[in-house]
């Protein structure tokens, strides 16, 4: 790979993960309320201002990108996926006290807190959108793996959300953020979201979802609605958050596409400067260690 193409990868893989951080705070001030709620609120709600139901500090991050750093860390301590690793990271950030947890994400880590097991059992109340929202590191570190890409993505997965619905959606979001990274645009985003809904026509959101709830489907929808239907970062991020619902998570898989296909030169700079120097700074290193592992990976 020359210098150049190494750069651009770069670019867009930092944008993926810094719009995913910023998607979530912004979005999160206005989680569970409803569009309608939102404007007569905000009137179009735009700036970083923390709040919300959380209580957050501008710019503050919800559980959402924790959990995402703590994926990567795992992964980086050993050079690879090892979901006892991952476990034991998640639970090192559960007992930090989070400023919120997901349900089905503390029921999987108290499950492997009481007997250890490391996959949970196929329900059909694991439909909820936790497993997408902390697969990013694997998608970086598996770039040019298509083979570990799906087996690490459903093993992560599994450790908490064991639903067909939370995995061809975790799935297809990876292939979206790998043919971006790997420069192939919108055109190949959109392909990859098209082959999801003609296994899966749940996920078809034309017309526009009526629900950005934290069902993944409803996730799911909302996300590529927003996404396919803007033209920038911030007209990506501004059109997801305002729908209300689940915003953090919505705004933070909304941002990882848009970062992904704008760079994060495209991420406006306000928004940039509210987020913690502690989460950016490990963000950087988590992109950098993570490119470089899949650098390592496919030699």
């Amino acid at each position: 790979m020359t210098a150049v193409l190494r750069e651009g990868r770069r670019a867009r893989a930092l944008g993926a993960y810094l719009g995913f951080a910023v998607g979530d705070a912004l979005g999160a001030t206005v989680e569970f309320l409803s569009a309608e709620e939102i404007a007569e609120s905000y009137g179009v709600h735009r700036r970083m201002i923390g709040g919300g139901w959380l209580g957050l500090k501008p710019g503050q991050v919800t559980d959402d990108t924790e959990m995402c750093l703590a994926v990567g860390r795992a992964i980086l301590a050993l050079g690879r996926f090892d979901p006892c690793s991952m476990a034991e990271e998640l639970v090192r950030w559960y007992r930090g006290r989070p400023v919120d947890v997901g349900a089905t994400c503390l029921q999987g880590i108290r499950r492997y807190l009481t007997d250890g097991s490391l996959d949970a059992l196929p329900s059909r109340w694991h439909g909820g959108n936790g497993a997408c929202l902390r697969n990013l590191p694997v998608i970086l570190a598996t770039l040019g793996d298509e083979e570990a890409f799906g087996r690490w993505t459903i093993g992560q997965c599994h450790f908490t959300h064991n639903h067909r619905f939370s995995d061809a959606g975790t799935l297809a979001l990876g292939e979206m953020v790998r043919s971006l990274v790997g420069g192939e645009g919108i055109s190949g985003a959109r392909a990859a979201a098209d082959r999801l809904i003609a296994r899966h026509p749940v996920f078809a959101f034309d017309p526009h979802p009526a629900s950005s709830s934290g069902y993944v489907v409803d996730t799911i929808q909302t996300v590529f609605f927003t996404f396919f239907g803007s033209d920038s970062f911030a007209s990506c991020l501004i059109a997801t958050v305002n729908r209300g619902g689940d915003a953090d998570s919505t705004g933070a898989l909304a941002g990882m596409l848009a970062g992904a296909t704008y760079t994060a030169e495209g991420i406006p700079r306000g928004w940039l400067r509210k987020l913690s120097a502690k989460v950016v700074n490990e963000i950087e290193s988590q992109v950098d260690g993570l490119l470089a592992l899949a650098d390592t990976r496919k030699r």
